[in-house]
């Protein structure tokens, strides 16, 4: 079949493979408000914002694998500065931020290295 724009399949999930579940679930909870989706079990846990977007499901990551993935997890703050110094108190630590002129972003990585980002990208007035 082909896709075409009203046939695209969203994007519904993403899954990181991590270490260790309940203390990468802890960060993404306190840092960007997610919150723990019934049907967790062994080795899987799923978080989504209030706000909705994708699921965040944490897989646990075999002994071998490496941690950190090719992937930048980035959430939307209209206030990149703001919520970086907010977050800063409850420790999370961000990058410089940068401008690019129609918008901001910092970033970061999650406890199991996996590349994380705040962007105010599509929010800002250009």
């Amino acid at each position: 079949m082909k896709n075409t724009q009203d046939a695209a399949p969203p994007v519904t999930r993403l899954i990181l493979y991590v270490k260790d579940i309940p203390r990468v679930a802890a960060f993404y909870q306190l840092h960007f408000g997610m919150v723990e989706q019934p049907g967790a079990s062994i080795g899987w846990l799923e978080l989504a914002s209030p706000n909705g977007g994708a699921i965040l499901s944490l897989h646990q990551a075999a002994k071998s694998q490496k941690s950190g993935a090719a992937i930048k997890i980035t959430f939307a703050v209209e206030d990149v500065a703001a919520f970086k110094a907010e977050q800063a108190k409850l420790g999370l630590k961000l990058g410089a931020i940068h401008d690019t002129g129609t918008h901001q972003f910092a970033n970061g990585k999650d406890p199991n290295g996996n590349s994380i980002s705040v962007s105010s990208r599509g929010l800002r007035p250009v």
